[in-house]
Order: C-alpha cells, then sequence, then structure tokens
C-alpha cells in the first residue's frame, strides 16, 4: 500500500480544513499531499476579498479531472481522503481505477442515493434558492455555516471556525448535485457494482445537518452488489466538522486502523 495520501477538501473550504488530519497522519508515518480545488491556491482572505472569476463556471467533472492528473502523476496510487464533496470526488476516483483506498467522510452522495432530507434541504436552501445560482459565486453566511457544519459546537467556536476557514463558492456543483436524478447524463455517478475498485470506508457523523447520516448509509447500501470492500462507521454526536471538532482524533484514528488492516498497508 502507497505511504502517501491525497487529501481533497469539500465546498466551501480549502486545504487548511485538513490540518490536523495531515498533522496526524504524518505522525503516522504518511507523506500527506492536500491540493486545493482549482482557483483555490490563493489564501482564505485573498479567496475572500477577490475570488477568481472562473470559480463562478467551476463544476464536479472539472475538479474530478484535476485531481485525477495530480492523483496520476504521483509515482504510485496512494490513499484518498475525502470530506464532504471531496468524499464524493473520492467515489469517483476510485470508479475511474484511481487510487489504492479511499476514505469518504460525511460525503455528498453520488447520483442514485436519496438525499433530500429535512435538514440538509435546510442547510442548502440559501444556495438553491438564489437566482442563477449555477453560474454564480456564492458565499455562505455565518448563520448557514453554524446550522449546517458546526450545529453542536459553542457559539465562540462555530464563530471562529467560520472566519478561519470559510471561502466563496462556485453555486454549478450544488445545482448538479440537487438535479443529478433529473439528469440521464450527470457527472455525478459511480458504478455502485463496480468489483475492480480500491476499498472504501464511508464515516458519517451522527449529528450532521448538511449531509446526514442516513444519507451515508443509503450511499453505503447502493454497494451491497460489488465484491469490493466497502465499509461503514457511524460516529455519535459528529457534525459536519467531525475532521476538526473536537474528537476528530478518534476519527482520524479508526481511519487509520482500516487502512492498517488492507493488505500492503505500512504498519
Amino acid at each position: 500500500m502507497s505511504a502517501t495520501i491525497v487529501f481533497i477538501h469539500g465546498a466551501w473550504m480549502t486545504p487548511l480544513c485538513w490540518e490536523p488530519f495531515v498533522g496526524y497522519f504524518q505522525q503516522q508515518g504518511y507523506t500527506c499531499v492536500a491540493p486545493p480545488w482549482p482557483y483555490r491556491d490563493k489564501s482564505v482572505e485573498e479567496l475572500r476579498s477577490n475570488p477568481p472569476a472562473a470559480l463562478a463556471g467551476l463544476g464536479v467533472a472539472e475538479i474530478v479531472d484535476h485531481y485525477a492528473r495530480i492523483i496520476s502523476a504521483l509515482d504510485e496510487p496512494p490513499i484518498l481522503i475525502g470530506h464532504s464533496f471531496g468524499g464524493l470526488f473520492v467515489q469517483m476516483l476510485l470508479d475511474q481505477g484511481l487510487g489504492r483506498a479511499g476514505v469518504a467522510l460525511d460525503p455528498a452522495p453520488p447520483k442514485g442515493v436519496p438525499a433530500f432530507k429535512l435538514t440538509a434541504i435546510k442547510a442548502l436552501s440559501g444556495v438553491l434558492t438564489t437566482w442563477m445560482g449555477w453560474k454564480r459565486i456564492l458565499r455562505m453566511s455565518l448563520q448557514e455555516f453554524q446550522y449546517a457544519f458546526v450545529n453542536t459546537l459553542p457559539p465562540s467556536e462555530q464563530k471562529a471556525t467560520y472566519e478561519r476557514q470559510v471561502v466563496p463558492e462556485t453555486g454549478r456543483i450544488f445545482f448538479q448535485a440537487a438535479l443529478a436524478p433529473l439528469n440521464r447524463h450527470s457527472a455525478i455517478r459511480v458504478r455502485f457494482d463496480n468489483g475492480t475498485r480500491a476499498p472504501l470506508l464511508l464515516i458519517a457523523g451522527a449529528a450532521d445537518n448538511i449531509v446526514p447520516a442516513s444519507v451515508v448509509k443509503a450511499n453505503h447500501a447502493k454497494y451491497k452488489h460489488s465484491p469490493a470492500r466497502t465499509d461503514f462507521k457511524l460516529f455519535p454526536g459528529r457534525t459536519h466538522w467531525l475532521i476538526a471538532q473536537d474528537g476528530w482524533a478518534e476519527v482520524a484514528g479508526y481511519a487509520a486502523d482500516w487502512l492498517r488492516q488492507l493488505p500492503g498497508t505500512p504498519a
């Protein structure tokens, strides 16, 4: 198993969100790479004050292709770890035959996974009701972030996380996800019965509002006919911010233990 991990962040974020996980896995002996999405190679402050105009047209296929090129350029196939939309991208990349193993934390669901839960609709209502939002750069308010990402955290921590992490986002990806069930050519798809893809671990937070645990469970169930290893783990009380909220090390440790069980993983 490769000792390199490629971390893939989710929407509204930059690679900064992986700071705890990168530090943890580096201590475990892994080489960690956390590349940004296209047009994200600036500081949080720069992205907030002057987001690149090209961000408005960025879609799922372009992001996945971006990571596919990065992964293909490595000396050997890496482990892929993704959060939120990044967890969706991990599934798509594994389906393409890229990566030795994948961990998807609170992953946005591929096409075919029922996702219209009340909390998720509420969390995304501001985005999906924005006029012409599919061709605009959108911003998430503190109140929206509090509900969608950090709903159980103390208010002071919610605000501090928002101010340190959240950046403007392309609206296109959210409309692509919402309309995927109606689009026969949707890019947001995986072959759930693909028996040749690498092992996959899906992790859910029981208190997640934007990607409820029931959605991640349904995502896992879609793989039931695949002979490829697909595992699921639920963490009680964790929000969508389980990669950095108190207790994140337990999540990282579980993923590390799962990886060590796979053939060829470094001890």
